[in-house]
C-alpha cells in the first residue's frame, strides 16, 4: 500500500496508458463499454426473463440483470486484462525498476472508466422504469471500494501466477464463465435454498452484486450477515493476493 501511494503518479500513467491502448484504432471507442453489458442484458432477458421466466424480486428483469452486470463486467473485464499485464510488459520489467504491482493495479483503475460509463446507462434505465433509489444509495461508494479491492486482489494473484504458469490464460476464461453462473446475476439469491446460502456467501462476487443491487434497487431486505461474509472473503483475497504477489515478484524478471 505504501508503494501504491508513493508511486501514485506512475499508477495514473499506467491506467491512462491502458485506456488509450484499449480504444486505439477502435471505430466505436468507449462505446464498447456500453455494448458489452447491453448486449449481454438483452440476451439474458430473452433467454432467462422471457423464456425461462426467472423471478427478479419485482424489478423489471432488464434492470435487475443490468444492475448486476455493471460490477460483474468490470470485474471480469479487468481480470482478463490484468492477468496478462506482467507478461505483456516483459521488456519493461526486465529493464526498469518500479513496483510491479502497479501493472495489475493500473488495469483495475483504468477499468473504472468503463464502470462509470456503464453506470450512466444504469441511471437511465432506472429513470425509464420509474425506479427510485433508496437511502442506501449513499453506501454505494463503499460497494465500489469493495469491488475494487476484490478485483485488484484477484488480478494480482492471477498476474503473478501467469508469469510462472502460462496455463492461467487458458483456464481463466472457463473460470470466469463458471464464476458468473455461480453469482446471482441472472437469478435472485432468494432462489437458493436457505441451507445453501452460507456457501453461496463464500463467493465474494455474491456480496458485490447483492450489495450493488441493495444500494440502487428496491426489494426484499438483504441478509447483512451473508453480505458481511462475502466482504470478509474479499478482504482475505486481497491480502492473500498481495502476499503472493510480494513473494513472487522477485523472480519475475528471471522467469518472464
Amino acid at each position: 500500500m505504501r508503494e501504491l501511494w508513493r508511486y501514485r503518479e506512475l499508477l495514473y500513467f499506467f491506467a491512462w496508458r491502458d485506456i488509450k491502448v484499449r480504444y486505439r484504432q477502435a471505430a466505436l471507442g468507449a462505446a464498447w463499454a456500453l455494448l458489452q453489458p447491453v448486449i449481454t442484458m438483452i440476451m439474458f432477458t430473452l433467454l432467462f426473463g422471457k423464456l425461462a421466466h426467472l423471478p427478479s424480486n419485482g424489478i423489471p428483469y432488464p434492470l435487475f440483470v443490468y444492475c448486476a452486470l455493471v460490477p460483474w463486467t468490470y470485474f471480469s473485464g479487468v481480470l482478463a486484462l490484468a492477468s496478462n499485464s506482467l507478461v505483456n510488459n516483459d521488456q519493461l520489467i526486465t529493464k526498469v525498476y518500479f513496483p510491479r504491482v502497479l501493472l495489475p493495479a493500473g488495469t483495475a483503475v483504468a477499468g473504472l472508466l468503463d464502470f462509470i460509463i456503464g453506470s450512466l446507462l444504469l441511471v437511465g434505465l432506472m429513470f425509464y422504469y420509474h425506479v427510485t433509489p433508496r437511502w442506501a444509495l449513499l453506501l454505494s461508494p463503499l460497494v465500489v471500494l469493495v469491488m475494487l479491492l476484490l478485483t485488484t486482489g484477484v488480478s494480482m494473484a492471477m498476474a503473478a501466477a501467469n508469469v510462472r504458469y502460462r496455463d492461467v490464460k487458458y483456464a481463466l476464461p472457463f473460470i470466469i464463465q463458471t464464476w458468473m453462473f455461480a453469482t446471482p446475476i441472472i437469478y435472485p439469491a432468494a432462489m437458493i435454498p436457505q441451507k445453501f446460502r452460507p456457501f453461496l456467501a463464500l463467493n465474494p462476487c455474491w456480496g458485490m452484486v447483492e450489495a450493488f443491487r441493495a444500494c440502487l434497487l428496491p426489494g426484499p431486505p438483504v441478509d447483512l450477515k451473508l453480505i458481511g461474509t462475502s466482504v470478509g472473503v474479499t478482504i482475505a483475497i486481497f491480502i492473500c493476493g498481495a502476499y503472493y504477489f510480494q513473494r513472487t515478484q522477485r523472480t519475475f524478471a528471471d522467469i518472464i
